[in-house]
């Protein structure tokens, strides 16, 4: 029946929703690790194509007009603590001399 497939339909699309918010978490855990890094000299770049690639993410997710609340909850935590990251990043690069901030 219809009415069943459209329920199936979004508990599917909210159980994708709900990995790409775990993706994210361990992305945002992976990149402070590789900026940890840098920071401490054993890379010689900053891992700047990845910060790129996880804000392009970010805001994908963040456009998604389908999220439940609890996921919007989430994402926003996600979203807070790698908007500090950032800031920080940006902060230690500039101290650095980096020019690509």
């Amino acid at each position: 029946n219809t009415h069943q497939r459209q329920g199936d339909a979004k508990r599917e699309e909210a159980a994708a929703i709900d990995q790409q918010i775990v993706r994210i978490e361990d992305e945002i855990r992976k990149l402070k690790i590789d900026f940890d890094i840098y920071f401490n000299g054993a890379a010689k770049r900053p891992p700047l194509e990845a910060r790129a690639r996880l804000e392009a993410n970010l805001k994908r997710i963040a456009d998604d007009r389908n999220l439940t609340f609890a996921q919007r909850y989430q994402f926003n935590m996600l979203m807070s603590r790698f908007m500090s990251y950032r800031e920080l990043w940006r902060r230690m690069l500039k101290k650095k001399g980096e020019e690509l901030v």
